[in-house]
């Protein structure tokens, strides 16, 4: 009786087509389809760190832009509206919203956490598995930057758990907007400065970038709307791209190596800033070039500099310029920085031969700063927070 119920069973499961030779007529259902994985690009440069860009909104997308023309190929954007990703030349592109957020940063953030395992994987296809740091890149003012820019850090710092990244440490550009832009984009600002900032504190966040678009619209006075921001993204990413550049080449003279680098990376709050040295053959004028790019050029305003803990000074100089100028006029420059962050600041030093003959200018790079009291308060009062 048992091995005739067994037969019967047997019976039925090739019956309905699960065994045995028998054709199934299957129903035409429409299915999902899956896009092919796009070929992930190498970077087109020769730098010390391979580092990958993530836009959040159109104000970070474009930062993220501004790497392209330097050779580097890891590059996303991500936004709540496909209009405004449509503007963005980069291939990697996702779209998590419908319209916008319309400077509300919680309506961006909200569509963020509804495709917050979207975005993971979209991390993960884009940049493949050679990488050695995320940067978010946000415009603190706007809706979907502003409101993605802390949720992106976490889904990136989870992203380099699983490509296997050298660091637990997420890079930032963090953009503020110019004065004039209103009460709510500036209020947006102060609360996403305010955010990041903390992820500073806590060692999920390095380097903090700061670019504020008021310091450059005064170092860069009279630029109508197009080349102001690509004015502005330029020099950040520029001044950020020389620096990785020159930690990868050796110097007959003194060498700026990736490991100085890597511990300005690790320091936190970071700014940028260059100037040309019109008459390197005085001593004087030359240290008095470091002094005023220190005060005026910086890419950042409101950040008091004597909080810093270390630097990363490179100085370019045509071949007769370093073949004539005294040492001693070079020192007295680099002694500057360590006058100015204390002595027990670390001050790395690199000087390289250019490519223009008669010239010599100072890139440098601030790290380890306390938070920009200054620039905070300027943000709060704009934005009306009380």
């Amino acid at each position: 009786m048992e091995n005739e119920k067994n037969k019967s069973v047997e019976e039925d499961v090739v019956s309905y087509g699960f065994g045995g030779d028998i054709d199934i007529n299957l129903p035409d259902i429409p299915m999902p389809i899956v896009q092919e994985k796009k070929e992930i690009k190498k970077d087109e440069c020769d730098v010390a760190f391979k580092f990958a860009f993530i836009g959040a909104g159109q104000g970070g997308s474009r930062i993220a832009e501004a790497f392209y023309g330097l050779g580097y190929r890891k590059l996303s954007a991500i936004n709540t509206a496909q209009q405004d990703l449509n503007t963005i030349k980069l291939d990697a592109k996702l779209c998590i919203g419908d319209g916008g957020a319309g400077k509300d940063p919680s309506k961006a953030e909200r569509l963020f956490n509804d495709r917050k395992e979207d975005v993971l994987d979209f991390i993960r296809d884009s940049f493949g598995d050679e990488v050695d740091r995320i940067f978010v890149c946000a415009g603190a003012g706007g809706g979907s930057g502003a409101g993605m820019c802390e949720p992106l850090i976490h889904s990136a710092r989870e992203a380099q758990k699983l490509l296997n990244s050298k660091t637990d440490k997420v890079g930032c550009i963090l953009a503020l907007p110019k004065h004039s832009e209103g009460q709510k984009v500036n209020e947006n600002a102060y609360d996403t400065l305010n955010r990041v900032l903390k992820l500073v504190e806590q060692g999920i966040v390095s380097p903090l970038i700061i670019l504020d678009n008021e310091k450059v619209h005064q170092l860069y006075p009279g630029l109508a709307v197009a080349p102001f921001w690509k004015t502005a993204n330029s020099s950040m990413a520029g001044l950020f791209h020389l620096f990785n550049l020159t930690a990868s080449k050796d110097s007959s003279y003194s060498s700026f190596d990736s490991n100085d680098y890597k511990q300005l990376l690790d320091s936190g709050l970071i700014v940028f800033g260059a100037s040309p040295v019109p008459n390197w053959e005085s001593a004087s004028d030359i240290s008095k070039t470091v002094r005023d790019n220190l005060r005026k050029n910086i890419l950042s305003g409101g950040v008091d500099l004597s909080t810093g803990n270390s630097a990363g000074v490179v100085m370019i100089g045509g071949k007769e310029v370093l073949d004539n100028v005294p040492q001693e006029n070079l020192d007295r420059a680099f002694d500057q920085f360590t006058r100015i962050l204390g002595e027990h600041s670390i001050v790395h030093r690199g000087i390289y031969s250019g490519d223009k003959p008669n010239s010599l200018t100072v890139y440098t790079l601030i790290g380890g700063l306390g938070a920009p009291i200054e620039k905070l308060e300027q943000l709060k009062e704009l934005g009306g927070v009380r």
